[in-house]
């Protein structure tokens, strides 16, 4: 039986991979000489059992801490979801309303403004707008809504519409995607999420959107950003119908895509929350109910392993994960938490289990307590202030202190085993 075991190091400083299996010790060893990790040899990583599984998280936390030293960082923002009516039909969705639905939601530009009013005032520096494709918005209402936001809240950092928006918006208002954008970063656009991207394969998107948002339109609405001065962050949706050859050709097509334009910010690997999903309650049979603990782990470690030197910033999702499992990931690669958020409507719409918000104080707190120094930085990952001194001041959430999702972290007993995030959902 061959003999599994952790990498150490050895009396002359360097790696010991020795337990492992020949491939794996070479991918590895690779690695963390800098050297790039093909597509195929992803796939492999991914394709690692879990005792293996040690030494890529050992070898991910390695370079992390080479390009992030002990820093983690999280934003101060607020997430706006300004519509969930659409009648785009992605089957993964559970967000999405009918405009005749009661809980259909519309929200005015005016109304836009002063959520993120409320934001700029408990020390948010970024509103993070996104909405379903309501078939009777105008393509104009884009720039209506960076425009009314820019007016009142000049220094505030938008960042929003993800691509899928940008191609309704552009094809609403009759444009071409290099036009569209350059006017809303005209208008005071300052950053795009790179959501939507699901899983970059047409076969997968095939079956998940009908393709109405090809992998061809991503790359090239995401191009055409990044050539318009607009910076994004990247995504993977994972955990569904996909698998480790879609993961590693995904992350393989993304670090293409930066080679060619340096414009992603970081990524965020983004977990299938199913219960409230229709691809999931359509299809039990056929669709898996998110990806396994391990494959979470994975997917963080392994895409800081593909990206190192081009991607450097690996952000974990707490709305879908958890704070619990969300400190946890710092040991595989992770170098960030993401936002405050404030207010998220996606992943609950999902089904997932987690508050709505986690105040500075609790990241802070967090990441202290994961070992690590928290930093506040903005959209653009420049450091707004460094925690190392001490906490920052603690101050309520806008939800209910009962509904924060550290409430439940912090009543667990730090030495038992790490519970499951899903199997509490």
């Amino acid at each position: 039986m061959r003999q599994h075991g952790f990498p150490t190091l050895t009396t002359s400083g360097d790696f010991d991979f020795s337990c492992l299996p020949p491939q794996l010790r070479s991918i590895l060893t690779k690695a963390l000489a800098g050297e790039e990790v093909t597509q195929a040899e992803g796939e492999l990583l991914f394709r690692a059992d879990e005792l293996e599984f040690a030494a890529i998280a050992f070898v991910a936390d390695a370079l992390r801490q080479r390009v992030n030293g002990e820093q983690v960082g999280f934003v101060v923002n607020r997430n706006i979801n300004f519509t969930n009516v659409c009648y785009m039909g992605c089957k993964f969705c559970g967000f999405a309303k009918r405009s005749e639905d009661p809980e259909a939601e519309w929200l005015s530009a005016e109304q836009i403004v002063g959520r993120a009013q409320e934001a700029w005032d408990r020390g948010a520096t970024e509103v993070c707008i996104q909405g379903g494709l309501h078939p009777k918005m105008e393509g104009t209402y884009y720039r209506e809504i960076v425009l009314a936001l820019k007016k009142a809240l000049p220094d505030m950092h938008i960042h929003a519409f993800s691509p899928f928006e940008i191609w309704y918006g552009a094809a609403k208002s009759k444009q071409t995607y290099q036009a569209f954008l350059r006017d809303l970063k005209n208008c005071g656009l300052g950053s795009l999420p790179g959501t939507a991207a699901e899983i970059l394969d047409t076969d997968i998107r095939q079956q998940l959107t009908r393709n109405k948002l090809s992998t061809e339109k991503w790359v090239e609405i995401i191009l055409a950003a990044h050539e318009a001065g607009l910076l994004t962050t990247a995504t993977i949706m994972y955990g569904h119908i996909d698998g480790p050859e879609h993961w590693a050709a995904h992350i393989a097509l993304l670090r293409d895509i930066q080679k060619q334009t340096g414009g992603f910010t970081e990524l965020v690997p983004l977990s299938f929350v199913h219960s409230e999903s229709p691809l999931f309650t359509d299809n039990p049979a056929q669709v898996r109910s998110g990806p396994t603990d391990l494959e979470v782990r994975k997917m963080h470690a392994v895409s800081r392993i593909m990206l190192h030197g081009w991607i450097d910033n690996i952000q974990v999702s707490w709305t879908k994960l958890g704070p619990e499992f969300a400190a946890n990931l710092l040991r595989c690669g992770v170098n960030d938490l993401g936002g405050t958020l404030m207010n998220e409507s996606i992943s609950r719409s999902a089904g997932a289990s987690y508050g709505q918000e986690i105040t500075a104080y609790e990241m802070s707190q967090i990441i202290n307590e994961a070992g690590r120094t928290p930093v506040q930085r903005n959209t653009l990952y420049d450091i707004i202030d460094d925690f190392s001194a001490g906490l920052p001041e603690q101050q309520a959430p806008l939800v209910p202190r009962k509904n924060s999702p550290l409430s439940h972290f912090l009543s667990q007993d730090r030495d038992k085993p790490l519970r499951a995030a899903r199997g509490a959902a």
